[in-house]
């Protein structure tokens, strides 16, 4: 196996667990755009990583998309009203372990999550030091294979690996061309990989013995 230059993380599934906060936000914007359409826990935990005209399209299917546009938005400022609050789960060991491996790769984010969805990751957890680069659906609405293949030209990347949860994670790795590894905790399940880890502390081990 090529070993990695790089290593370009997911967030929601692989980093930490935030469905909760995701799951009021969603709730909240519904609400106050008038539907009586309302997400539980284990729906969005279906829809994770998929790109919000996914998450639209299958939460309010009859609704134009200027309508669908206008809830996102709703559902973006509702989440950033919850954000000095939250309490997401942080996964076991992704502080030390993120602090370990960028010693010795640089690091990267890279999440279909709305503009600004990493940031506040980062100052949530305090991490943003630990990170080259990052780049977000939001920023260019744009499939997450495209923004793999730019995160990599533009930081001149030769061997990234991408670090996820899904099936989606691993698909779209396949088109950008990049190996992928697979985090069992998450929220998804697949078949393709070139490695599988069952919690962040054993990624770490590895990726610093290769």
């Amino acid at each position: 196996m090529v070993k990695p230059d790089s290593l370009i993380f997911d967030m929601d599934g692989t980093l930490w667990d935030n469905v909760d906060s995701y799951a009021i936000s969603w709730n909240r914007a519904l609400e106050a755009e008038g539907y009586s359409r309302r997400v539980n826990r284990e729906e969005l935990l279906g829809l994770m990583g998929r790109e919000a005209r996914v998450m639209l399209e299958t939460i309010i299917p009859d609704a134009s998309r200027s309508a669908q546009d206008r809830l996102f938005d709703g559902v973006v400022s509702q989440y950033q009203l919850l954000v000095p609050d939250m309490k997401p789960h942080i996964y076991e060991g992704v502080y030390a372990g993120l602090e370990k491996l960028s010693s010795r790769y640089p690091l990267f984010l890279l999440s279909n999550c709305e503009k600004g969805g990493l940031v506040n990751f980062m100052k949530h957890t305090g991490t943003a030091h630990l990170f080259t680069d990052f780049l977000e659906h939001g920023e260019n609405l744009k499939p997450k294979s495209y923004n793999m293949r730019l995160l990599k030209e533009r930081n001149q990347l030769q061997a990234p690996f991408y670090i996820g949860d899904t099936d989606s994670d691993s698909k779209a790795s396949a088109e950008a061309g990049l190996p992928f590894v697979f985090v069992t905790y998450g929220f998804g399940k697949t078949e393709n990989f070139i490695c599988s880890f069952d919690s962040f502390p054993q990624l770490v081990d590895y990726f610093l013995h290769i």
